[in-house]
């Protein structure tokens, strides 16, 4: 006699590919023997079920854990040199940027999302003073994190050549900040926006670039700054991009993926690319703090050590250890962290 059961063979395989399969229970040797082999399948299904919820759980995203993602960030910017490689093209390729922003105008408005603690911002700042030595400037930070804020303001605080700037310090998300601006209105116009390694916390960063390129007066820049399409980054999120990346909280999106964008759109951009790297050895030592620290911040999961499945957190292991994400150099694990520039122009 035979009798037909649905069987899922393997737990990676989607509900879609189960396949019935055709079992002969005159081989299973008799009624009684027959129940203990349900009761057995019954059993294993169940441990199954059990073991898929435990690994649906999802894996929750660093940015929830406002003060574990600021010392992994710390932790990111003292390991590599992504804060050298950006100051190298402030001075050297950002003043012919901003040479032409302004037109001549007494009172510059400059527009600051995803500031963080400031570092940059200044040195930015401070190009745009030698090019308009004679201009005021306005600038507004736009900074969701409590800390990086008050971080911004104490050195604010502490240098004395910043008189001819008026800082206004908004707390908030960039899409928090739109909502405000469109409510009251604004009408004003921004002669330089940067947006720095921010766009991965929109919801959607088309929608976001296209609303602050909105603001750019005649002659204004919108320069945006992101991990390049040919990065470790860009690797790691082509491979692991549906299980790392929360797209409420967080986009795995690189400039690779902001210029198809724009190319779509048939909107010109000037594109530059800035080599940069981290060392990240210590995550290959199991139980390492501070290569858990740098795990977390590469793959934006809280606590990605202790709560991945072995197979992914061995997956990505590998990854970021291959060549086509790393070198190794004297002993250390060099990941590529390199970084891709954007710059737009007012929209026509």
């Amino acid at each position: 006699m035979l009798k037909q059961m649905l069987v899922r063979p393997t737990l990676c395989i989607p509900a879609s590919y189960y396949k019935v399969q055709t079992f002969d229970l005159t081989a299973v040797g008799g009624f009684g023997h027959l129940v203990a082999f349900l009761r057995l399948y019954a059993r294993h299904a169940h441990q199954q079920q059990l073991y898929v919820r435990a690994m649906a759980a999802p894996l929750k995203c660093l940015v929830n854990d406002d003060d574990r993602y600021q010392k992994s960030f710390q932790l990111f910017l003292d390991r590599s040199s992504e804060h050298l490689c950006m100051k190298d093209f402030i001075h050297n390729m950002l003043p012919d940027i901003l040479a032409s922003v302004g037109n001549g105008k007494s009172r510059l408005n400059v527009i600051g999302v995803g500031s963080g603690a400031g570092t940059i911002d200044l040195e930015m700042l401070s190009q745009l003073r030698l090019k308009h030595p004679q201009a005021l400037v306005d600038n507004e930070v736009v900074e969701p994190s409590s800390q990086q804020l008050h971080n911004y303001r104490v050195m604010v605080g502490q240098k004395p050549d910043l008189d001819y700037i008026t800082f206004t310090w908004n707390k908030m998300t960039a899409s928090e900040f739109e909502e405000q601006w469109r409510q009251k209105n604004m009408t004003k116009k921004a002669d330089f926006i940067h947006m720095i390694q921010m766009l991965y916390y929109v919801k959607d960063p088309g929608a976001t670039i296209n609303f602050f390129q909105s603001l750019l007066d005649k002659n204004g820049k919108l320069l945006i700054i992101l991990v390049s399409g040919e990065s470790g980054w860009g690797k790691l999120w082509e491979a692991y991009r549906s299980q790392l990346c929360n797209t409420e909280i967080s986009q795995c999106v690189t400039t690779a993926d902001i210029k198809s964008l724009l190319d779509a759109r048939k909107v010109p951009y000037k594109s530059y690319e800035l080599p940069s790297h981290m060392d990240i050895t210590e995550c290959f030592t199991e139980g390492d703090h501070t290569g858990e620290l740098l795990l977390d911040f590469l793959t934006e999961v809280l606590d990605f050590s202790k709560t991945a499945s072995p197979e992914l957190k061995d997956g990505v292991l590998r990854l970021l250890r291959d060549p086509q994400c790393s070198v190794e150099k004297e002993g250390r694990v060099l990941f590529n962290n390199n970084l891709g520039v954007i710059v737009l122009d007012a929209l026509s």
